[in-house]
């Protein structure tokens, strides 16, 4: 697909339709644990709330262009939602972005109170991978599986290092930081998204590389919009409180680079993320809407 191509219109109901699998799923795992009821309350509070499933449809749409069932990407689609929340929720806590709104509604902090919130998290990191080993059947692929969102997982907090407590060398540039930082703290399970749904379709070795160059593409692509969403939108339209990053002087591409230019970074991974997936022709054609849908969207 290339950006001289006719946009094509985008159907996101049916795009995002995997999201529709993967909510009741996550919920019917949930109920079945056993856990404090206020513990419960905190965790479904954090992982059913509103929210666009991006990472688990990618698994899912992932696992559909290499010839895959949707139902055996269910799985780690729930466990990397579970991953996501956990990450969302430790994100706001008052010790580190001190945010209250998230998804446009209270953080689970504000919600409960720090202590729930922080067990909540570290209890969405340990059910993500109770989800693997228990609804995976094969244990190769599960442990497989496994480690690739363990890696994930660990780049993500990495990420998250580098983003709030930065320890780089002063020869590196701030715009090689920020790369640095948006390939971990977001890019990372968006990358591993793309990559366990290969993994669950039984991807070739050539499949599995597609889908990783996608992911990554894709991955930096979705934080450089948010960066830009967080100067150009309202807390109203994002769902969570806007311009916190010049707030506390984060470092952003519009900050580096300006507005323009940021958004021609975006268009050069969209064109990075379609020529990744061109090998896997027809099957991955929802993937490029998915590409084309956050490079535009609005929250």
């Amino acid at each position: 697909m290339s950006s001289s191509a006719p946009a094509r219109a985008i159907d996101m109901a049916n795009l995002t339709a995997p999201a529709k699998l993967v909510e009741p799923y996550l919920q019917r795992f949930l109920e079945a644990r056993v856990m404090p009821g206020n513990l419960r309350d905190a965790v479904s509070y954090a992982a059913m709330a509103p929210g666009k499933r991006m990472r688990p449809v990618l698994v899912i749409r992932s696992c559909q262009a290499v010839g895959g069932d949707a139902s055996d990407a269910l799985p780690p689609a729930a466990a990397i939602e579970l991953i996501h929340a956990f990450s969302l929720v430790h994100d706001d806590l008052p010790a580190m972005d001190d945010d209250d709104l998230r998804r446009g509604r209270p953080t689970l902090h504000r919600y409960t109170n720090e202590a729930m919130a922080i067990l909540a998290g570290d209890a969405m990191m340990a059910l993500a991978y109770d989800v693997i080993f228990t609804q995976i059947t094969d244990p190769r692929k599960a442990r497989d599986i496994a480690a690739e969102l363990t890696s994930g997982t660990t780049d993500m907090i990495a990420g998250q290092v580098y983003d709030t407590l930065p320890d780089f060398a002063a020869a590196v540039t701030p715009l090689d930081r920020l790369k640095t930082i948006h390939r971990h703290k977001t890019g990372a399970l968006i990358r591993v998204a793309c990559r366990m749904g290969a993994m669950c379709g039984n991807a070739s070795a050539d499949q599995l590389r597609s889908l990783t160059d996608y992911g990554e593409a894709i991955g930096l692509m979705f934080q450089v919009v948010d960066d830009l969403l967080d100067v150009t939108q309202t807390t109203e339209q994002l769902g969570k409180t806007a311009g916190k990053d010049v707030e506390q002087d984060k470092l952003t591409y519009p900050a580096v680079l300006g507005i323009e230019r940021t958004r021609a970074e975006v268009v050069r991974l969209q064109q990075a993320a379609h020529d990744a997936l061109a090998p896997l022709g027809a099957p991955a054609q929802p993937l490029h809407d998915l590409c084309d849908y956050m490079a535009v969207r609005t929250k």
